[in-house]
């Protein structure tokens, strides 16, 4: 084992101990329980089937689950893909609701980081709704990720426990698993601070809004895909500034 992918390791078990929860690849037994917690999170009919999942883990895809007392309190889903270049596609990660705030998402990411350099893949993709706040803080600032694309309403309505009749807005991230941004990211060195003239505004809880607020949510989704498309339009890509908000850059300027 080299000694990058020793250090991802060494590293992920370093947050899992901080979470509180072990973090390893999901085994027979932990297949029909990740889909109970995706279950939970997105609604019955919404996810993979156990049999789905299984195929996939036992294929050796990233299926990873975190525990806590031997029960199951995170799952990831990921499979490989190949556009443009070989990478992992994390499609579903899920943790349960009362510790969600606690960082058993970065320990799986950081996890699953590892299992993949352990398998010379350099390069993990996934998706994430723009306007929920948290998110892009774990992806682009504790993470390290870079926004490559803008997919609007990339599932359509789904009509889940989350989006519900939202439209599915997404930013494609990825984390290129090496690279100086990411290795300074997982050191807890702060990012520099983006500059840009274009800034979009996030509210702190989205989710909130659009469940107590459906109107202003509207609006603020409706003005972030007119914001989004212009921006991406002209060549530039979104980072999250140390006040939680959307600068708009040229592509170098974030790495």
């Amino acid at each position: 084992m080299s000694d990058i992918v020793s250090n991802a390791y060494e590293l992920a078990q370093v947050a899992a101990e901080r979470a509180g929860v072990q973090v390893r690849l999901a085994g027979e037994g932990d297949y029909n329980d990740v889909v109970d917690l995706f279950e939970q999170t997105w609604g019955e009919r919404r996810v993979p089937d156990a049999a789905l999942v299984q195929a996939l883990g036992y294929a050796g895809n990233t299926v990873i689950v975190a525990t806590r007392d031997d029960v199951v309190v995170g799952g990831v889903l990921g499979f490989l893909g190949w556009d443009e270049g070989l990478h992992v596609h994390s499609h579903m990660a899920a943790v349960r609701p009362e510790l969600i705030a606690v960082g058993i998402g970065r320990a799986m990411k950081l996890y699953q980081r590892a299992a993949c350099l352990g398998q010379g893949i350099a390069e993990i993709r996934w998706t994430y709704d723009p306007l929920i706040q948290r998110n892009a803080h774990l992806n682009l600032v504790r993470l390290g990720a870079e926004v490559s694309r803008y997919l609007p309403n990339f599932y359509g309505v789904l009509d889940d426990a989350i989006s519900g009749s939202d439209v599915t807005d997404r930013f494609e991230v990825r984390w290129n698993l090496n690279s100086q941004r990411v290795r300074r990211a997982l050191g807890g060195i702060n990012p520099v601070e983006p500059e840009g003239d274009e800034v979009f505004e996030l509210v702190r809880d989205f989710e909130v809004l659009r469940e107590q607020e459906p109107a202003e949510a509207a609006r603020l989704r409706a003005a972030s895909m007119d914001a989004f498309a212009s921006a991406f339009a002209a060549g530039l890509r979104p980072d999250l500034n140390e006040a939680g908000n959307y600068v708009f850059v040229q592509p170098e300027a974030s790495a």
